[in-house]
């Protein structure tokens, strides 16, 4: 049997990527005047010049985890993800998250649903420290089949605080954080395998079904400031859709992962199911390292003992590329 790949299930990362390319090639226009843009386009959140301040936004959604909210009809989680996802790639520039919108397409309204998807919107204000100051409901009916969850969110920072990753360089350390599991990334490939093996209520060997796992809320790594406040950090990345791919948007070196952090089950359950390589999970999922600190030796001691199950993980090399125990990953 052929291995399955992210692309079988129907997300191609190549195609992805050369078409944000694509799209970011087309957006040339710069505000004149005050306020305009600081830095290109491209990295987690885009930059707002505010004085002594910069405002940064950044934009996300839940994807196809709705799917499986809607099949144990169980809605009260996404909100989280859904912030999870913005605020996680505004501490990744040390940006603290203030205010956030969201936005609901549907193809009919349910005030039931409606009232579960805001327990977890303030579920995830609340652990973000964050205000939600509005948001846009619309009925699609005819373009949108379901219901699709995003928002946007609002970040400020001084100026002299912001962390871009331009400090990056060989010989820093790399240090992972816990993911909570899947988080809300590689849905559909998660999703195509459950489906073909069982469903959403097969048992996994924690007691847990496929379906309440793969629900599990994305972590929000909040303490990230903390941490920025306690020791020197030169980069940081959330590990998103693309997995260990994400790390080359934090610099032009290479990421070198000698010892990856511990797989949680639902991770090995899905390779072994689905018949998925380790390239390819690693490219696809987090695969428990939801978030990581790129730092110089000396901060290493001063995260791992802020954050509960932190550890090395690798280190940042000359070579441009990601590497995994020895091997590159494209």
């Amino acid at each position: 049997m052929s291995n399955t790949t992210y692309r079988d299930a129907g997300v191609d990362i190549d195609l992805e990527a050369d078409a944000v390319k694509a799209l970011i090639g087309s957006l040339t226009y710069r505000r004149t005047g005050e306020f305009g843009m600081v830095g290109d386009l491209g990295h987690f959140a885009g930059l707002i010049d505010f004085g002594p301040y910069v405002l940064a936004m950044a934009t996300d959604g839940v994807g196809t985890k709705m799917l499986v909210a809607d099949a144990l009809m169980d809605w009260t989680t996404v909100g989280i993800d859904c912030i999870a996802m913005n605020v996680n790639d505004l501490y990744v520039m040390n940006l603290e998250p203030v205010a956030f919108v969201d936005y609901i397409a549907t193809d009919s309204l349910d005030p039931e649903k409606m009232r579960a998807l805001g327990k977890g919107l303030n579920e995830g204000a609340r652990q973000a420290n964050m205000n939600i100051v509005g948001g846009e409901t619309a009925t699609l009916k005819g373009l949108v089949n379901g219901l699709d969850l995003a928002g946007t969110c609002l970040g400020v920072q001084k100026r002299e605080k912001v962390i871009t990753g331009s400090a990056v360089a060989p010989g820093d350390i790399i240090v992972g954080v816990p993911s909570s599991g899947v988080h809300s990334n590689g849905l559909t490939l998660a999703r195509t395998i459950a489906l073909g093996h069982g469903g959403y209520d097969t048992l996994l060997p924690d007691g847990r079904t496929v379906g309440e796992t793969l629900l599990t809320p994305t972590r929000i790594y909040a303490e990230v400031l903390s941490v920025c406040e306690a020791c020197e950090v030169h980069g940081m990345c959330h590990v998103t859709g693309g997995g260990l791919l994400n790390f080359l948007r934090v610099g032009p070196y290479g990421f070198s992962f000698d010892d990856p952090m511990p797989v949680p089950g639902i991770f090995s359950w899905l390779a072994e199911k689905g018949n998925v390589d380790e390239d390819e999970m690693y490219r696809t999922f987090n695969m428990g390292m939801g978030y990581a600190f790129i730092v110089p030796a000396s901060s290493v001691p001063v995260i791992t003992e802020m954050i509960p199950g932190a550890q090395v993980v690798g280190r940042v090399i000359p070579e441009k590329g990601i590497r995994l125990k020895g091997r590159e990953i494209r």
